[in-house]
């Protein structure tokens, strides 16, 4: 039986609804501006049966009047944005046109007369389209939407229409009836969907304008709401640092127990590569086990949590190292290392996929581990393959595999450490499924032989690229552990799909990839020297979000999308009636 997606997955699945919005307000502009130019074409042709040469003067006049109401509707909204105004425009315009020519088909379909009750009827159903959408996406509250919504509608129909004709088809019963009507359902549709999310959500479009407004950069009112849900909790920090005898090279191994996110640009979106810059770009930042319950809610948290890695407590050093070893059963696999009394776990699906894994593996390790009196193991979800959440059967496996490979580990000799560090920076690799970290390659010299760990600064991987790389190293004789990326939630570009980011692999080829993974691991191996370890912890006190923020945002989601499909069969049906008259 398939599981209930969580919230987080449920409101994930949701991001699809903003890709209706038009990429940019451009294509918003033309388009509507051409929109405009059918209705006029489809009114004269379909309903007044005119020739070009009669109405052709009213096209530049009604594409001039939606130009400057276009400008003009950017006063009223709350933050005066213009490319929101274009998309509303767009959609109204669309939705114009739309019963002009439904209008039209209907009465050809029903044998009657082509009534031009459609065209005033069109104007009304404008309006209420934007009673609703400055309601829940610009900020304007109720009252001001009624007071506006007529604004570009009626400033078009004015041009559009004969001087002759404006009392009689406006002031129609039959279109003031299904008008009103209309536009009452709409008010009533916004003032719902507003409180579908309370009591945990006081307002539904609130939420939803923060929303957009981040997606402009402006990520304040976002980051408000959440840090005021937010709660503090003490969040812990595992590192492995490599330090070589001379000590002129370091490197750290960085496990989190926060999880990057929410989403780019909010709160710890960025926050792998923050700690990486803070480390002095000598880092991999990788994905412990953790969940968007642990997201920091905004860019003050994240802040307050880097500057508390100045305090790390040493926990244990040395200067010998197993060789790994890999356990895998079935589709799981398991990668570990033996520092001192500290295992370094490795966990991956790859090419399979999955989503974090969860809590209960991680308690469940910790607790095999310590009746195996070793350390705190360092956990890492190599977030190398996309998927769902992981089956019980997988991770059943999975942790046969890891507590399989903790006692093989006990039976393992340790040897001197050498290590060597490079990465990405100072090559030309940018692409857009890739982070502003990079990529970065630690090569480990044990028992003289080497071991290469990749790391990328990326949000998960596309499904065989990590195979692909690997076989890329052992056809050149190099052992390539694995590759790991830190699910990092920044994106360089705008990304209009359905997942909201491009997985590593996706833009970028595998092939392009393992050479640049090899070019980075070359130079790692030139700088191979004999080092130390030392295993760092911290505790940090931060807000974060907590799980009960996501079930709130995702039953309000819920409830307002279940309104709204009542609302829209409603509305259809109410629509379909009007041909009757």
């Amino acid at each position: 039986m398939d599981k209930a997606p969580d919230d987080v997955s449920n409101i994930h699945n949701r991001f699809s609804l903003t890709l209706i919005n038009p990429s940019t307000h451009y294509f918003s502009l033309f388009v509507s501006l051409g929109v405009a130019v059918i209705t006029t074409l489809a009114i004269y042709f379909g309903y007044f049966y005119s020739s070009i040469e009669d109405f052709w003067f009213r096209i530049p006049l009604v594409v001039t009047v939606l130009f400057l109401t276009q400008l003009l509707d950017t006063r009223f909204t709350k933050k005066h944005e213009y490319s929101k105004s274009l998309h509303s425009s767009l959609f109204g315009n669309m939705l114009w046109t739309a019963t002009v020519l439904v209008g039209i088909a209907g009465c050809l379909i029903l044998s009657k007369e082509v009534m031009p009750f459609f065209i005033a009827f069109g104007v009304f159903l404008f309006a209420s389209f934007r009673i609703g959408i400055y309601t829940t996406t610009l900020g304007v509250n109720l009252k001001k939407a009624w007071a506006i919504c007529f604004v570009q509608p009626i400033a078009m129909y004015l041009v559009l229409i004969p001087q002759e004709m404006w009392v009689e088809q406006i002031f129609d019963t039959n279109v003031l009836f299904y008008g009103i009507s209309f536009m009452a359902i709409a008010s009533v549709w916004s003032f719902m969907t507003d409180r579908a999310g309370r009591p945990g959500m006081y307002s539904t479009h609130k939420t939803i304008q923060a929303y957009l407004a981040s997606q402009g950069n402006d990520h304040t009112e976002a980051e408000e709401i959440m840090e005021q849900r937010s709660s503090g909790t003490k969040v812990s920090t595992s590192q492995i640092k490599l330090t070589t005898d001379k000590g002129n090279n370091e490197f750290r191994m960085v496990l989190p127990e926060i999880h990057p996110g929410p989403y780019h640009p909010v709160g710890g979106s960025n926050i792998p590569y923050l700690i990486y810059k803070n480390l002095a770009s000598s880092a991999m930042v990788m994905h412990s086990i953790s969940d968007h319950a642990l997201n920091l809610p905004s860019k003050n948290e994240v802040e307050n949590y880097l500057k508390t890695l100045e305090n790390s407590t040493i926990k244990e050093e040395g200067m010998q190292c197993t060789e790994p070893v890999t356990v895998q059963i079935n589709k799981s696999r398991v990668i570990g290392l033996l520092f001192g009394k500290n295992p370094l776990l490795f966990l991956s699906l790859s090419p399979h996929g999955m989503e974090d894994i969860p809590n209960y593996m991680k308690i469940e390790i910790e607790t095999y581990a310590k009746n195996r009196n070793y350390a705190k193991p360092l956990i890492v979800d190599c977030h190398n393959a996309m998927g769902p959440e992981i089956s019980d059967e997988d991770g059943q496996d999975m942790l046969k595999a890891a507590k399989s490979c903790l006692d093989t580990l006990i039976t393992k000799e340790s040897y001197p450490i050498e290590f060597g560090y490079a990465n990405s920076e100072k090559m030309d690799v940018w692409t857009e499924d890739l982070g502003m970290g990079g990529l970065g390659i630690v090569c480990l010299k044990i028992n003289d032989k080497k071991y290469f760990l990749g790391w990328a600064d990326a949000n998960n991987m596309e499904n065989g690229v990590r195979e692909k790389i690997i076989e890329y190293f052992e056809k050149r004789g190099s052992t390539l552990l694995e590759i790991c990326t830190s699910d990092t939630h920044f994106a360089q570009v705008k990304v209009r799909n359905r997942n909201g980011y491009y997985q590593l692999g996706l833009i970028t080829e595998a092939e392009k990839l393992a050479k640049w993974f090899m070019d980075i691991a070359e130079n790692a191996e030139k700088n191979t020297a004999s080092a130390k370890f030392e295993i760092l912890e911290n505790i940090a006190e931060v807000k974060v979000m907590g799980q009960g923020i996501y079930e709130d945002y995702s039953k309000a989601l819920d409830n307002a999308l279940k309104i709204t499909k009542f609302f829209l069969i409603g509305s259809v049906g109410f629509f379909l009636s009007s041909f009757f008259l």
